[in-house]
């Protein structure tokens, strides 16, 4: 009746996850009373799990990455503090324990908080700056936020239900295979990926057909913001590569489930094909991550420091060169398994050769900031730490991509110290600028600046002083995943190590202390016009938080920068232009579908895990039912009528022309 599952699959002889569960739980049941006695959950499913708003999308998939980034740093607190107990013992962590938490620190902080972050940005910014009123696909927007969530939780699930996988953030066989993994923890990572990974698809697709096809009268592409062309190339880049990872884990799920043999080298497979497949699609996935931090960084460089981003075209150029470079650089992941001179040479000279568009776009960054005046907010901080942080990166990386070193520091902690610099000093920076940056435009109210800055020093000092230390001891030979220890000369960096990390978690306590200040002061944080920054892109020409519709008539975009030249005309004559003419405007109904798709999602994923077959049939029938009932809705739009466009565009232009009187053009 119930396949695998037992009383077994609880672990009640294992303290640390049994209490760690049970805190998790403590504090889900306690949000959900609390919202229940409030009264929220009307206004919660009416204005947020049924949304199909883009921005209500955004703001969720950046609430789930937060989420998510303190549970994986939790994960990492645990590593670190192991291995500064480990030293000549076993430490608290059992072994098996520990190669749990570092496979789901990687796969939490790569899938679940790095992804969700970086489209939960494009997915509110792009429409914004494209000056259209949604996406593509709204509905589809929706299932393809609650897949990922559905993943998140399966992950979750695992803490109580089970266990994860102790294979590494890549199940790499034949320890993933069902000889040398029996239990159910690869399972539990394969069905949580493949959940998320269709619903990253679904966001890819539509993503890029917003892009290419639904923008304001007169934004060509060479009149895009940089940011848009970020979106675009990391979501080719998702459609390109997430149907090779889908392909590659339902492989591996076939080897376990039915006994096939494509990753087993003496049934007739190939273990090397895994490797294959799963960096032709790991690689392109580092720089969709990395592509919309650009874009980040482009937006926020020219905006603080009063100029038109140096290089423009260059830019556009370098995006696009780095998104077709990057499926040419994966083999060097594992030039030490035998491919050849020839080959690794190759790949070898690509991922050296991938490293100048980035260096353009440096150079282009710094370039605007020449001559500018430079206003040193904490956007900006964030920004200007992610370039020295990052070329600290992109060298180290360099160094990687020579065959004979990699194959002296193949798998040590030298490579993790690269990996984190490059993924926390440029998409997690890049994503604590964005998320300063933006939150006046999502909530109306601007983020605490000293509580920013404080957490802003704390988290870049914190990075510095915990993965420059692993740079020395990878030298030295340590090699990753080590549950302990023995070697005198690493410890005291072990050590230096775990102070650092006890600074990045003050970095987020800062993060956590400014979001609770400026909701409890946002007034007088209030964001009346809906420009804080003085911004130069379309999304700085609507209020603060916009409305469903984002703009009362569809902006003309004339050149590059449109807004930002209609706002200086407007400052010289000292008003704003003659009130448009508006008129009633039709946007999409709220659905369930998405939520409803993802919670048979997650009990068919569940079920598939534990192998319940009469469940999965349940739930795969549930979901079949709800796409039925979507394809044959009768009403899909709702009226917003003029004369209520035409009241909230008032209150706007009324708070604007106030600010034109004290804003002096430039």
């Amino acid at each position: 009746m119930l396949g695998k599952l037992s009383w077994d699959a609880i672990p009640l002889d294992e303290p640390i996850p049994l209490v760690a569960s049970g805190v998790v739980v403590f504090i889900l049941l306690a949000v959900l009373v609390y919202i229940a006695v409030k009264g929220w959950v009307p206004y919660l499913w009416r204005e947020w799990i049924t949304s199909v708003d883009h921005k209500r999308i955004g703001v969720m998939y950046v609430f789930l990455a937060s989420i998510m980034l303190l549970r994986g740093f939790i994960d990492a607190l645990m590593m670190r503090s192991q291995q500064a107990f480990a030293f000549q013992s076993q430490g608290y962590l059992p072994p098996d324990h520990y190669d749990q938490i570092f496979s789901a620190h990687g796969t939490i902080m790569i899938f679940f908080v790095a992804m969700p972050f970086v489209i939960g940005l494009m997915n509110f910014v792009m429409p914004l700056q494209l000056g259209v009123r949604d996406v593509a696909f709204p509905t589809l927007n929706s299932v393809g936020f609650w897949l990922p969530a559905s993943g998140a939780l399966l992950v979750n699930v695992s803490l109580l239900v089970g266990e994860f996988a102790r294979t590494g953030w890549l199940p790499y066989p034949p320890l993933s295979e069902l000889t040398y993994s029996p239990d159910v923890g690869v399972d539990y990572y394969l069905w949580s990926l493949e959940i998320s990974g269709v619903g990253t698809l679904l966001t890819g697709v539509n993503l890029v057909t917003t892009v290419l096809k639904i923008r304001a009268p007169g934004m060509n592409y060479m009149r895009m913001p940089i940011f848009c062309w970020t979106t675009l190339a990391s979501n080719l880049l998702i459609i390109a590569a997430f149907p090779i990872l889908t392909a590659t884990l339902a492989m591996l799920l076939l080897d376990r489930y039915l006994g096939f043999h494509f990753f087993t080298n003496e049934a007739g497979g190939n273990v090397m094909m895994f490797m294959n497949l799963i960096w032709a699609w790991g690689h392109p996935e580092v720089y969709i991550l990395i592509l919309p931090a650009f874009g980040i960084y482009s937006e926020v460089v020219s905006t603080f420091s009063g100029k038109p981003l140096f290089g423009y075209r260059s830019m556009v150029l370098a995006t696009l060169a780095i998104c077709l470079l990057s499926f040419t650089v994966w083999l060097h992941h594992f030039f030490t398994m035998g491919a050849g001179g020839d080959v690794n040479a190759i790949f070898g000279t690509a991922s050296a050769l991938i490293g100048i568009p980035t260096g353009v776009k440096i150079f282009n960054w710094l370039f605007t900031m020449y001559g500018g005046r430079v206003r040193f907010t904490t956007p900006m901080i964030w920004s200007l730490a992610f370039m020295i942080t990052f070329v600290i990166g992109g060298l180290t990386g360099v160094m990687l991509a020579v065959p004979p070193i990699d194959f002296v520091l193949h798998n040590s902690l030298f490579l993790v110290a690269h990996f984190h610099n490059v993924i926390i000093g440029g998409v997690l920076f890049g994503a604590f600028a964005g998320y300063t940056y933006w939150f006046p435009k999502a909530f109306g109210f601007s983020l605490h600046e000293g509580w920013g800055r404080r957490a802003c020093y704390f988290w870049i000092a914190g990075f510095y002083v915990t993965f420059m230390p692993l740079y020395i001891v990878g030298l030295m030979g340590m090699t990753r995943r080590m549950q302990h220890y023995d070697v005198p000369e690493w410890r005291p960096w072990i050590l230096i190590s775990g102070f650092g990390a006890l600074l990045v978690l003050t970095g987020i306590i800062c993060q956590i202390i400014q979001l609770v200040v400026s909701i409890r002061e946002r007034e007088s944080l209030r964001d009346l016009v809906g420009d804080p920054w003085d911004g130069r892109t379309l999304e700085w020409a609507t209020s603060s938080p916009p409305p469903a519709y984002n703009f009362a008539v569809l902006p003309e975009v004339d050149e590059e920068e449109t807004y930002w030249t209609v706002k200086q005309a407007a400052a010289r004559r000292a008003a704003l232009r003659e009130a448009p003419e508006y008129v009633d405007i039709e946007m999409p109904r709220n659905s369930p579908t998405g939520f409803v798709v993802a919670f048979f999602a997650t009990i068919m994923g569940f079920s598939l895990i534990w192998q319940i077959w009469w469940l999965v049939a349940v739930a795969f029938v549930g979901s079949y039912a709800t796409f039925v009932v979507f394809a044959w809705r009768d009403h899909d739009e709702h009226t917003i009528p003029a004369n209520e466009v035409a009241r909230l565009d008032t209150a706007n232009r009324e708070a604007r022309a106030l600010a034109l009187k004290s804003y002096a053009p430039r």
